[in-house]
């Protein structure tokens, strides 16, 4: 995951958004993860940066590439 990517996680029972190698989230957070996951696609899409999920709380490397790559897209 590179930084400026866009980063959907789970923290204390919430769903978040966040730009990698930022600590603040975009927005708020989200009770279900279906709505986080399109929140941040959609700002994916909008900076033109790959979109991840991770899986569990904490430091991890469990993340998944989510959706088409929206840099494929121009």
């Amino acid at each position: 995951m590179a930084a400026g990517d866009i980063e959907t996680f789970r923290q204390d029972g919430l769903w978040f958004n966040r730009i990698e190698g930022e600590s603040r989230t975009l927005g708020p957070g989200f009770e279900k993860e279906k709505e986080a996951i399109a929140a941040g696609r959609e700002a994916a899409v909008a900076r033109q940066v790959d979109h991840n999920l991770k899986f569990s709380e904490g430091p991890t490397d469990d993340r998944t590439a989510h959706g088409t790559n929206p840099r494929d897209l121009v």
